[in-house]
C-alpha cells in the first residue's frame, strides 16, 4: 500500500489490526504513526486502550501481551511500537508455534491496531511473516526519494497545503535541504506560517525565514557559471571560501557535479524540445531556457573536461592526489577558475 491509501483508509474510519511501517524515510512512517496516535482514539479512550513502546525498551513478549487485551469502553486499543528495528522479530521457519509473533500474524485481534514503526533500514518482504502482515494487516516501505524528485514533491506538498511557491524557490530548496523529506516538510511549515495566506513562496521568503542567502547560494553559483558570468561565480566564491561551514565544499562540489552531468546529457538529446529536455533533465520545463544558454557557453567537450574537473578536486578536498594546499576554500576557487577559463 502507498501511504496516501492507507491514509485515506485511516481518514475513513477503517482501521487494520497490523501496520508494519518500514524503510529508510522516517517522513512517511511518522507521519502514518503519528495520525494512528492522534485520531483513532479519543482523548477519554486514550487513558486505558493507548498503549506506546520503545524498540530498546521492550520486547516481542511485551508487544504482544498489549496486543492480546481486549479494549475497555472503546471498540479499539492502539498499541504503538516505536523503534521497532531494536526488537528481535523471529526467523521464519514455517512453524508459527516456534514463534509468538507469527503465530499472533495469522490471527490477530481485531480490535487491537498494532504498528510497527521500523525505521533506517527495511524488512524482506518475501518472508513468509510479512507476507501474512500484508495479507492481514498493511505493509509499508518507506522508500528515501532520488534527488530528481524532491521538488516534484516539494511543489505538492506545498499545494496539498494551499500555499504556492516558485520554480526557483523550489529548486533553491532542493539543493540546500537535499532528500530528507522530514527536513523539508518542517522549513515548508515554518515558511508557511510566516507569510500571508496565498501568497508563493519565493526566494526572499527562504532568505528571511530559513535563512540561505539568496545572493550567496550554490543554486546562484550555479546560475552565474551557466551563463559564464565571470564576475558574479567569483564573488560568490569567495563568498563560500571566507564561509566554509556554511558553504561545505563536498555540498557545492556534489551540486556541481549534478549540474554539469545534466548538461552533458542535454548535449547528448536529439529532441531538445522544452517538455522532452525537461523530462530527460528531470527539471522543471522553467529552467530549460537556462541550460540551453549554458550549452551555449560550454560544448561537450569542455563539458567533459569539467566533470573531470569536478572529480579531481572532490579527491583533493579529501587529501587524496594533492601536492599542494588543501584549503576547501583555495580548491574551490580554483575549481571554478578551470570551469571559467
Amino acid at each position: 500500500m502507498t501511504a496516501a491509501e492507507i491514509l485515506k483508509e485511516l481518514k475513513a474510519k477503517k482501521y487494520r489490526p497490523i501496520y508494519f511501517l518500514h524503510g529508510e524515510e522516517e517522513y512517511y512512517i511518522d507521519l502514518i504513526s503519528n495520525y494512528i496516535e492522534n485520531n483513532v482514539l479519543s482523548d477519554a479512550e486514550k487513558g486505558f486502550n493507548q498503549t506506546i513502546l520503545y524498540g530498546k525498551e521492550t520486547d516481542m513478549t511485551t508487544v504482544l501481551n498489549n496486543a492480546k487485551r481486549y479494549p475497555m469502553m472503546s471498540e479499539y486499543q492502539v498499541v504503538i511500537v516505536k523503534e521497532a528495528q531494536n526488537i528481535k522479530f523471529g526467523k521464519d521457519k514455517g512453524d508459527k508455534d516456534q514463534d509468538p509473533f507469527a503465530a499472533y500474524v495469522e490471527n490477530p485481534l481485531r480490535s487491537t491496531v498494532l504498528v510497527f514503526c521500523y525505521k533506517h533500514s527495511k524488512i524482506d518482504g518475501r518472508v513468509k511473516i510479512f507476507k501474512n502482515i500484508e495479507k492481514h494487516g498493511a505493509l509499508f516501505e518507506s522508500k528515501k526519494l532520488y534527488d530528481n524528485q524532491v521538488p516534484g514533491w516539494i511543489n505538492e506538498h506545498v499545494q496539498e497545503n494551499g500555499a504556492r511557491i516558485s520554480p526557483q524557490a523550489t529548486a533553491l530548496l532542493a539543493e540546500y535541504l537535499g532528500n530528507d523529506l522530514l527536513k523539508i516538510a518542517n522549513e515548508l511549515e515554518k515558511l508557511m506560517i510566516n507569510i500571508p495566506k496565498g501568497s508563493e513562496i519565493g526566494i526572499k521568503e527562504i532568505e528571511t525565514n530559513i535563512g540561505i542567502s539568496k545572493e550567496y547560494n550554490v543554486f546562484e553559483l550555479q546560475n552565474a557559471l551557466g551563463k559564464r558570468d565571470v564576475l558574479k561565480a567569483n564573488q560568490i566564491i569567495n563568498y563560500f571560501a571566507a564561509n566554509k561551514k556554511e558553504n561545505p565544499a563536498v555540498v557545492v562540489m556534489a551540486t556541481l557535479a549534478g549540474y554539469f552531468s545534466k548538461l552533458f546529457v542535454y548535449h547528448c538529446l536529439k529532441d531538445k524540445s522544452k517538455s522532452a529536455v525537461a523530462s530527460a533533465l528531470g527539471v522543471n520545463p522553467f529552467f530549460v531556457g537556462d541550460y540551453e544558454l549554458a550549452a551555449r557557453n560550454y560544448p561537450q567537450g569542455k563539458v567533459m573536461q569539467i566533470i573531470s574537473f569536478l572529480r579531481e578536486y572532490d579527491l583533493k578536498s579529501k587529501g587524496v592526489g594533492s601536492t599542494g594546499n588543501t584549503d576547501e576554500g583555495e580548491l574551490m576557487k580554483e575549481l571554478v577558475w578551470k570551469i571559467l577559463h
